[in-house]
């Protein structure tokens, strides 16, 4: 599979994809108008395959009492009534 390459007319201002080998040299004329064109910087695809992507998928479930904190009623700021 080649890679599809973004160009833009500097003339008409016309820009298209062009699917060219790795080893090809960019084009530099336009074929409708004649004009010089450049080829665009285009972000590359991302794609996620797979686990691990995702929150859900990286943290183990909070059901287990070792989660919780122990001392939560406790935090209290004050003197304590016992």
């Amino acid at each position: 599979m080649m890679p599809t390459y973004v160009y833009k007319c500097q003339r008409c201002g016309n820009q298209f994809e062009m699917a060219q080998p790795m080893t090809a040299q960019p084009l530099k004329v336009h074929e409708s108008c004649g004009g010089e064109v450049r080829r665009m910087i285009q972000p590359a695809p991302v794609i996620f395959n797979g686990s691990g992507f995702y929150i859900t998928d990286s943290r183990k479930s909070t059901d287990s009492p070792k989660s919780q904190p122990k001392d939560r009623k406790k935090s209290k700021a004050g003197p304590s009534s016992d």
